[in-house]
């Protein structure tokens, strides 16, 4: 069973991956913008889905780094959609680390992601109503 130090996750677990030492610094540290783009590619299948085609990121608001993720932690991303506007749609994304070979879970970061559905010209398009 999962031990969550910092509350629990919000959203849809919508990645896993494994954190290796490609992945870090020479002290073991996983690098931030390798976690940043984990998040970005999790944003990526969250906001595809919704749209129901391409999209991209505009933006990225406001992200700090609370704790260290090391070689060997498995990064799992939780997104959720918060908000969808007329062709773009706002992420709410949580980067969280199970420990290496632990129950522990701990939130690395969080950051709010805007993503715009695209059509197959490149250019904006009204994101579909729900279904």
């Amino acid at each position: 069973m999962v031990h969550y130090a910092d509350g629990r996750p919000i959203g849809d677990l919508t990645l896993r991956t494994l954190a290796m030492p490609s992945d870090a610094n020479a002290a073991g540290d996983i690098f931030g913008g390798w976690v940043m783009a984990q998040m970005d590619l999790a944003c990526g299948i969250r906001a595809a889905e919704r749209a129901k085609g391409r999209v991209v990121t505009a933006a990225v608001k406001e992200m700090s780094f609370a704790k260290a993720m090391k070689i060997g932690d498995t990064l799992c991303i939780y997104t959720h959609v918060e908000r969808v506007g007329r062709t773009s749609m706002t992420l709410k994304v949580e980067a969280w680390a199970q420990r290496y070979l632990s129950d522990l879970m701990e939130k690395v970061t969080h950051a709010d992601f805007v993503m715009v559905a695209l059509d197959s010209e490149g250019k904006p398009k009204p994101v579909p109503a729900e279904s």
